[in-house]
C-alpha cells in the first residue's frame, strides 16, 4: 500500500529540492523553529500552518547537512522578537534580520531539535596515521598556491592537533622551497589558525588591537575595549569580546599555529588563553606596546527565508561601502579621543598574525617623522631665547590635517609661529597636544583672551 501524502507534500518536496541544488553554494543555514501558530503569525502575519512550515524545516535541514551544509537553529521567541522590532520599521528585511545569539543552536543539537539524527552530518574524511605524506602534501599545496586546498588540510590538521605533521611540513619547506618560503608557510598556517567553524556563529576568528604607549601608562584594558565597541566601529554582523587583561606583543608573537588555534578554541569556550596569560604592565609600559586580544564572532548567517526568496548570498564586494567610510570615522574619532584622554595610541584591529607588521609600521612611520618633533623643540628653545626668564605657552590650532602652532608669553605677548604640515607630525593632529605637552604647556587659547 503506498503512504498516504497531504496536501502540502509538494510544497515540502519543493522545499527540500530546492536546498539540494543550492547546498553547493552554501556554508551554513539558519532555521527558525516556531513553538506555535501564534508565534508563526507574529513573525509572518498570516501565516498559521505551523505543521508545514515545521515539516520544511525538517526536509530542508536534512537535505543540507547531508551534502555537507552546517545547520543552526533558533526558537522563535515572543517577547525577543517584539524587543527587536521596536523601533524598527515593520519591513520583512527587518523581521527576518533577526537573531536569537544567545540561543542558536548548532551541529548535532541543531539537528536534534528538528527530530533529525545527527548522523546526517557527513563524518570527516580521516586523515591518515603517516605524518611524512600529510606533511607533503601541505608543502605541495602551499607551493602550488592551491588556496582552497591548503587551508582546508590545515584547517583539518589544526582540528586534529596533528602539531607534529605542521612542524615536519615547516622543515620541508625549509629544505625544498628555502628558509623564506618555510617562514611564509608558517605565516599561512598562523593565518589559518586564527579562525575556525567554532561558536555560537559558527565561525569565530582572534582579532588583537596593538596600542602604542607613547606616554608609559597603560590604561585599564577592559575600558578601552568597552570604549572601541560602544564606538560603533563593527558592523552589525560582527560580535567582538575582547579579554579584561592585556597582552605582550612579544608574547603573542612566540606562539605557533597549534598554539593559536587553542587560544581560539580557549577564547570561544570563555576561558583564560593558556597558552597567553596575562601580561605584567610595568613591562608593557617599559617595552612601549600592548595588545587588547579579542573574539570576533560572524553572525552573518544566512536564513533559509531569505535564501528561498532570493537565492544563496553573493559574495562580499570589495569596494568600500558608505557604512564602511563611517565606520573608519568612528574609529579615527575614537583612537583620536583615546588619545587624548589617556595618552595611548590604539592602532589597527587586526589579526594576531599581522601585529608585528602593524607595529613595524608604525615604528616606521615615526621614525620618519621624527624630524618634526626636532623642528617643534628647535621652535620652542628659539621662543625661549627670545624670552628669557619668563614662562612660555603653546597654542596647538589644528588647519585641515596640519598643525599650527603659537608661543606666547603667560602674559600674553605673541613670540612665534609654526606651521606643520600632516606628513611632518609624529601623529595625528588632533593627538599632538599630548606629545608637546612633553617639552611645553598647552593651551586652548592664547593667555589673555
Amino acid at each position: 500500500m503506498p503512504p498516504k501524502t497531504g496536501p502540502n507534500d509538494g510544497i515540502i518536496g519543493q522545499a527540500a529540492a530546492l536546498a539540494r541544488e543550492f547546498a553547493p553554494e552554501l556554508d551554513a543555514v539558519l532555521l527558525t523553529q516556531f513553538p506555535d501558530a501564534e508565534t508563526l503569525d507574529l513573525y509572518r502575519p498570516g501565516e498559521t500552518d505551523i505543521a508545514t512550515v515545521t515539516a520544511v524545516n525538517r526536509a530542508v535541514a536534512a537535505a543540507l547537512a547531508a551534502s555537507g551544509v552546517r545547520v543552526f537553529v533558533q526558537r522563535a521567541d515572543r517577547g525577543a522578537f517584539r524587543r527587536w522590532m521596536d523601533g524598527r520599521i515593520d519591513t520583512p528585511e527587518n523581521r527576518l534580520a533577526w537573531r536569537d545569539r544567545a540561543r542558536i543552536l548548532g551541529g548535532a543539537a541543531a539537528l536534534e531539535a528538528l527530530g533529525l539524527d545527527p548522523a546526517l552530518i557527513p563524518a570527516q574524511p580521516k586523515l591518515g596515521t603517516v605524518p611524512g605524506p600529510l606533511a607533503d602534501r601541505l608543502v605541495a599545496a602551499f607551493a602550488e598556491e592551491d588556496g582552497a586546498g591548503f587551508e582546508e588540510l590545515a584547517h583539518a590538521l589544526l582540528a586534529a592537533t596533528r602539531t607534529g605533521v605542521l612542524e615536519l611540513a615547516v622543515r620541508k619547506a625549509a629544505d625544498r622551497l628555502g628558509e623564506d618560503m618555510a617562514e611564509d608557510l608558517v605565516g599561512a598556517l598562523l593565518a589559518v589558525a586564527e579562525g575556525a567553524e567554532a561558536g555560537p556563529s559558527g565561525w569565530a576568528e582572534l582579532v588583537a588591537l596593538p596600542v602604542a604607549l607613547v606616554q608609559g601608562a597603560v590604561p585599564d584594558a577592559a575600558e578601552l575595549g568597552a570604549g572601541m565597541i560602544a564606538a560603533g566601529i563593527l558592523p552589525a554582523t560582527l560580535e567582538l569580546r575582547f579579554l579584561p587583561g592585556w597582552r605582550s606583543p612579544e608574547a603573542l608573537s612566540r606562539l605557533d599555529p597549534a598554539a593559536l588555534r587553542r587560544v581560539l578554541l580557549d577564547l570561544v569556550a570563555g576561558a583564560e588563553p593558556r597558552d597567553l596569560p596575562p601580561a605584567d604592565t610595568d613591562e608593557l609600559a617599559n617595552a612601549g606596546f600592548g595588545i587588547l586580544l579579542g573574539l570576533q564572532l560572524d553572525w552573518t548567517i544566512p536564513t533559509w527565508e531569505e535564501i528561498a526568496a532570493e537565492g544563496p548570498p553573493e559574495l562580499d564586494e570589495e569596494d568600500e561601502n558608505p557604512e564602511e567610510g563611517q565606520r573608519a570615522l568612528a574609529f579615527d574619532r575614537w583612537r583620536a579621543a583615546t588619545f587624548e584622554a589617556g595618552g595611548c595610541v590604539p592602532l589597527a584591529l587586526v589579526p594576531p598574525s599581522e601585529v608585528g607588521d602593524e607595529i613595524g609600521d608604525f615604528l616606521g612611520e615615526a621614525g620618519q617623522q621624527t624630524a618634526g618633533i626636532e623642528d617643534i623643540r628647535d621652535f620652542v628653545a628659539m621662543a625661549r631665547q627670545e624670552a628669557p626668564g619668563e614662562d612660555i605657552v603653546c597654542r596647538p590650532e589644528v588647519i585641515g590635517d596640519g598643525l599650527e602652532l603659537s608661543l606666547y608669553t603667560t602674559d600674553g605677548r605673541f613670540l612665534d609661529s609654526l606651521s606643520l604640515a600632516a606628513d611632518e607630525l609624529p601623529a595625528r593632529a588632533e593627538e599632538m597636544p599630548r606629545l608637546l605637552e612633553a617639552f611645553v604647556v598647552v593651551v586652548k587659547d592664547a593667555p589673555g583672551r
